[in-house]
């Protein structure tokens, strides 16, 4: 049975998907809360917010990630990063999907992956958990409901947790799988509740299709001046370096938190909503996203909660340290409504360095951006995983590779080519460690970081005296009112300085040991700048 509001002519069975139970179309949200609810997916939080667990997997699974192995798309994915699945592999698995989800009741989503309506995509998903299409339909675009009756799906999602695949029957490597067939205009989901891969897989789409019409897609936030959105700035930068938080300044409209493209016209949110790790979340320090979690509809996921309050435990990461909430834009009081900026005037690079090397902020070259860019550097800490006893760096290419189908020298070339076109200032923001790595420094102060993030924004910062960092080749520069001048020479925070010289010459080397990859690909302005 049919319910809720649909193109007539492209329902489930038009796409050759029949014998289900009841399909329901573009719920809006109290209807998938009251049917999350009557379905035992989750319960009721404080002010109307979603509480629900994932079960085993808490995070992304991208091992189990494949690309359909098609002609059509062989000589533009990266295969070193994308594990290939056999087309007919993929034809058994659908169809075995598909026999699974037989008589089943399944919601559908009927949505955009892109604000700007020249390059938006038009996206199906197609969920088995109620409580997951109320996820799908806060972090992609919501069509107004008269445009739902004429919208023709590009790609189809397809997710069925309670579906497990068979490595050898589908060609895969475990029960779970997230398979991208790109001439099917297809995405199978199986074997895993967490919400994020529904997300991502659209990511993943759009970083595929959208450089093949010279749009850069951005694994990063951006924001731009309050009634000026021709000051743009895009925030890149991998789990934990503050991409969320940073963005989110109540001096700035916010454009996005996450995923963004960079067209002829300026930047534009792949999204409509965010999805916000929650991990020692406070009402002072972010008190706008703190807000979001008690709010009708957001979605709390894998967070430890008191029984008989509901009151959320923000510290307790016994269930995941990925503990996270899911909430619409506009639950964001300064969030712009068209999540539309212009060409980003400046380029921020995060990384959270747990060495206690890197300088709170340093001016790159664009020669030096893409280099940064294309080694994505951050790190792991000693303590966060069973065997890591220092810190151990993590080198993650455009700021997200488990994302990037095509090669990133693609993505690199790109990004060179915008900043030159645009004239962006580019900037790399250490939000990890001084004083000493993880154990013996300190946590760089969020208040110096908001305040050299706000002279680089504002201009003044240009107008600073620099200095050439030994290590590194960037600009550093050497006094910031309102920032410690101790604080801009990293090797002055440490009590040993032979200390610190030999710490930043051991990830100096991790730097060019990680880059010798791209060496082929790049030209000879990005080699002069290259470390080691």
């Amino acid at each position: 049975m049919t319910i809720g509001r649909v193109n007539p002519a492209r329902r489930l069975e038009d796409q050759g998907i029949t014998g289900l139970g009841n399909v329901y179309y573009n719920l809006m949200e109290p209807a998938l809360v009251e049917a999350a609810l009557k379905r035992d997916e989750g319960k009721l939080g404080k002010g109307g917010a979603f509480l629900v667990t994932t079960g085993k997997h808490t995070g992304r699974s991208p091992k189990d990630k494949f690309v359909v192995k098609t002609p059509s798309v062989e000589p533009h994915i990266w295969w070193e990063n994308n594990p290939p699945m056999d087309p007919a592999k993929f034809d058994v698995l659908y169809e075995d999907m598909l026999e699974h989800m037989k008589d089943g009741d399944y919601f559908v989503q009927d949505l955009f992956g892109g604000a700007d309506p020249a390059h938006r995509l038009d996206v199906r998903v197609v969920s088995e958990l109620a409580w997951h299409n109320l996820f799908i339909r806060h972090l992609l675009r919501r069509p107004d409901r008269d445009e739902l009756d004429e919208f023709d799906p590009e790609f189809t999602i397809i997710n069925c947790p309670t579906f497990n695949a068979n490595p050898e029957r589908h060609g895969c490597r475990s029960e779970t799988v997230i398979a991208l067939n790109f001439d099917r205009k297809l995405i199978l989901i199986g074997g895993t509740e967490y919400a994020g891969e529904n997300k991502k897989s659209v990511f993943s789409l759009l970083n595929y299709m959208l450089p093949e019409k010279g749009i850069m897609p951005m694994h990063c936030s951006a924001n731009h001046a309050n009634g000026n959105p021709v000051d743009t700035a895009i925030f890149f930068g991998l789990s934990g370096t503050g991409k969320t938080t940073l963005s989110a300044d109540p001096s700035r409209t916010l454009i996005g938190d996450d995923e963004h493209g960079w067209s002829d016209t300026g930047t534009f949110n792949f999204e409509g909503g965010c999805y916000a790790k929650t991990i020692n979340l406070s009402a002072e320090a972010e008190p706008e996203i703190y807000a979001t979690t008690e709010k009708f509809g957001t979605v709390i996921e894998n967070m430890i909660y008191d029984e008989e309050t509901l009151e959320l435990d923000f510290e307790d990461d016994s269930l995941t340290a990925n503990m996270r909430c899911a909430y619409p834009l506009h639950y964001i009081s300064n969030a712009s409504k068209s999540a539309i900026g212009g060409h980003p005037k400046n380029i921020i690079m995060l990384t959270c360095d747990a060495f206690g090397v890197l300088p709170p902020i340093a001016r790159l070259t664009p020669a030096q951006a893409m280099y940064h860019f294309l080694s994505g550097f951050t790190s792991k800490v000693a303590g966060t995983e069973k065997g890591v006893t220092e810190p151990e760096p993590t080198f993650s290419t455009c700021f997200g590779a488990p994302f990037m189908p095509r090669r990133p020298a693609e993505y690199g070339a790109l990004l060179r080519d915008k900043i030159a076109k645009h004239g962006a200032t580019c900037w790399l923001v250490n939000t990890g460690w001084t004083g000493g790595a993880y154990g013996t420094g300190s946590r760089m102060p969020i208040r110096a970081t908001r305040a050299l993030l706000t002279a680089a924004l504002d201009g003044s910062l240009a107008d600073a005296e620099f200095r050439k960092d030994e290590n590194f080749g960037f600009e550093v520069p050497v006094k910031v009112a309102g920032v410690a001048d101790l604080l801009l020479d990293p090797r002055r925070t440490w009590d040993d300085a032979s200390a610190y010289d030999a710490q930043a010459q051991k990830l100096v080397e991790m730097f060019a040991k990680n880059f010798t990859q791209y060496e082929g690909d790049i030209d000879d302005d990005v080699k002069a700048v290259a470390l080691g």
